[in-house]
Formats: structure tokens, sequence, C-alpha cells
């Protein structure tokens, strides 16, 4: 009894605690049914329940690392629409703009091969058909480019490889690189759409092997060669070079050799385009907003988020010019929330697929990015280059070029 009254002292003060600070259409519900509103209301907006007297510490500490573990393991369920869920779990952990400098952690990782051939299989391994539930027709997992905003997740990925070729000035015949080519969509388009002769690279054994069946299928097999492969491997030179979300997982110690290993790969005249997310504070090294434990222990291992002034003072340092810097912030929001969208409405057809758990990463991790990128807590940039030193008159005039 003593044990009961104590608990019920604790959240009765962190409740009217939490009150005080801020009024939140929440209700928390307990393990013995008993319930506490965070706000008056009619009815709440979101639910909590508190499934066993172990899961409170998770809750008061309400940080967004404690809550989304909470949740991933299932000491704690939630009940809601997904926006009013991420939404709220932020002004529950105090990740207001006031509060941001406060949460964010600095984290370096040791990075080698072994290591990150680990996280990238972690990550992207999970399942070729899990991915295929939610993504586009083509698996393309990264961020869109919407040009007129109102494009489906299909068109907007082409747009967005067709974005990314054009902005190198693909030409036929030439050799590209893709480091981190997923299932094998950009080099597929380059080679058909472009006539280029391609070589993908990936740590992710799932991926390796149904890229493999798609260059064949399409009959690319004498122009794309997917390997599987550390790009710190490969050796030869290349025309043209992409990286389209895999420096995050680099580490921001690293960022400069990597941008040397492209440097040293490309041919004189050589271009190529780094595509990856980034921070928006120039002191944090990692996800912003308390959110880099549960990330790097659920969903990313060994990564990190550079701020873009670290990505082009890393990418001069590795002898490389930077000709041109894009945000498409709004694109990955955008992006995102299509993703989560599409795996709320494959939530039957991914529980058969997953456990309970990589189910509930996965729907909370999607949501939370898609809501970061909304309010600029991380951001996503594309920034081509080139070898440095070059002359001046070999830069084109204008951006038109990207856009014919």
């Amino acid at each position: 009894m003593l044990f009961t009254r104590t608990l019920s002292h604790q959240i009765e003060n962190w409740v009217a605690d939490s009150r005080k600070r801020r009024q939140l259409p929440l209700r928390i519900k307990l393990w013995d049914g008993s319930t506490y509103d965070l706000a008056d209301f009619d009815s709440p907006t979101v639910t909590l329940t508190v499934r066993e007297a172990g899961a409170l510490p998770y809750l008061m500490a309400a940080s967004l690392d404690s809550l989304g573990e909470a949740y991933v393991e299932q000491k704690i369920d939630l009940d809601g629409s997904l926006d009013a869920i991420i939404a709220l779990a932020y002004e529950l952990s105090g990740s207001t703009t006031e509060h941001r400098a406060l949460a964010r952690v600095v984290r370096h990782f040791k990075h080698d091969k072994e290591r990150d051939r680990a996280a990238i299989q972690y990550h992207y391994d999970v399942s070729n058909a899990f991915y295929q539930l939610w993504l586009d027709q083509r698996m393309v997992y990264s961020c869109a480019y919407f040009e007129h905003g109102d494009e489906d997740l299909d068109t907007a990925q082409l747009k967005k490889i067709d974005h990314i070729l054009r902005k190198i000035q693909l030409q036929p015949g030439q050799r590209l690189l893709d480091i981190g080519c997923g299932w094998g969509a950009l080099v597929i388009r380059a080679a058909q759409a472009f006539g280029a002769q391609c070589v993908g690279v990936t740590l992710s054994q799932q991926q390796f092997e149904l890229a493999t069946e798609r260059v064949a299928a399409g009959g690319l097999s004498d122009r794309i060669e997917i390997r599987l492969q550390d790009y710190r491997d490969v050796t030869g030179s290349f025309d043209r070079i992409t990286s389209v979300g895999m420096f995050e997982h680099v580490g921001r110690k690293n960022l400069p050799a990597y941008f040397s290993r492209i440097n040293q790969l490309l041919t004189e005249d050589g271009v190529a385009l780094n595509h990856g997310i980034t921070s928006t504070d120039p002191d944090s090294g990692d996800t912003a907003l308390g959110a880099s434990d549960f990330i790097d222990r659920y969903v990313f291992p060994q990564g990190e988020l550079p701020h873009i002034a670290l990505v082009l003072d890393s990418m001069q340092r590795g002898g490389l010019e930077a000709l041109d810097v894009e945000s498409l912030r709004r694109h990955y929001a955008h992006t995102l929330h299509l993703w989560a969208s599409r795996y709320e409405e494959q939530s039957t057809q991914v529980r058969a697929l997953v456990d309970e758990k990589t189910y509930r990463i996965w729907r909370v991790y999607l949501a939370g990015c898609a809501y970061a990128f909304e309010r600029d807590d991380i951001s996503l940039f594309q920034v081509l280059c080139r070898k440095a030193g070059r002359p001046a008159q070999t830069l084109p005039w204008s951006r038109r070029y990207m856009y014919e």
C-alpha cells in the first residue's frame, strides 16, 4: 500500500507541475485504470497508457529519448493521430525553440569498415519487402524533389534522380559511380535515360541482391555493375560521382578523408554531388533535440549529422570546390510525411513482416523526422562540387542548365 501511495503521489505531483508549465490535450492512463489530464478538455487529443509501474520514470523524465524508448519497448501505448502524438511528445519533453540548446548532444563514434558495414546492414537489411510497403515503386530511400509541390511520391522521386543527373551534367558514355546506391534506382535511370556506364556500391546485402536483380531484369548488365563494396575500396576513375543519403554514416571527423577519396576517384574535369542530411546547429555533432541516443540505439547506429558549414569546410580540405548548394528541407519534410502516411496505411502488412518493436521503431522514427525537418531541427543539402583549382571559364554562367 505504501508503494502504491508513493507512486500515486509522484504522478499527481508530476501532472500538477506539468499543468503549471503548459496545458496539453493529453490524458495519462495508468495500469490500474486511473487517469490524469494535463489540461481541461472534453476529450483528449492523445491518450498515453502507462502499462506498468516501471514505466513511470520514463514518463516523468519526459525527454524525447525516454518517451521514444518507453514506446518502442512497449512500456507505454499511445492512442491518437500520429501527427498529434509527435507534436505532444515534443511539447511534453520541453523541446520547444527556447529549450533546443539544452537538449542537443555532441557525439562522435569510431568508424572503420567493420563497424560501418554492421551499422548499414542493421538499418537497411530489415527486409526488402518491408521497405517496399511504404517507399515509392523504385524504392528510393532519400528525399524526393517536388518541383511544383503537388507531385505524387513516385513522380517526385524520379524528378529527384533527374534533378541530380542534370546537375552533374551526365553525358552518354561517361562513367558514373554512385556511392551508397541503395536498390539501384539512380544508376538504372542514369544508364537508361542518360546513356552512362555505371558502378553502384552498397554495404547492404539485401540492397545488393535486389539491385543486381533489377539491373539484370532491365537488360542493363552490360552498362551497370552493382558491388557489395566499401567506397574506400573503390579504385579507378569516374567522370561523375553521386552520393545520396550516405554521408550521414561517415562521421564528422572522417569527412575530409571522405571528400578526399571522392576527389581521388574523379577525373580531372569530373563533377560530384553529395546529397545528405545536416544538423542546423553548428555546435551539434548529432541529431538535435536529444534524439541522438534513441536514433543511435534503435535506428541509425553510428550516425552523425554535420552542419552545412562543416560539410563545405571538409569538402575544401578534401580538395574539392563547391559549385552549388541547395537546401531541400521542405522537400524532405514532405517526403517523410508521405512515408509516414503510407506506413500507417500499411500497418497491418508491416506488422505481418516484423515484430512489434521494429514496427514501433519505424513508426515513431518516420513521423518524428518529418516533424524535425518541419521545425528546422535538421536539414538536407545537395552540394555540387569538382576538383579545386580549375579555371573559372570552365564554370557555367548560370543554373539554367539544371532545369532545361
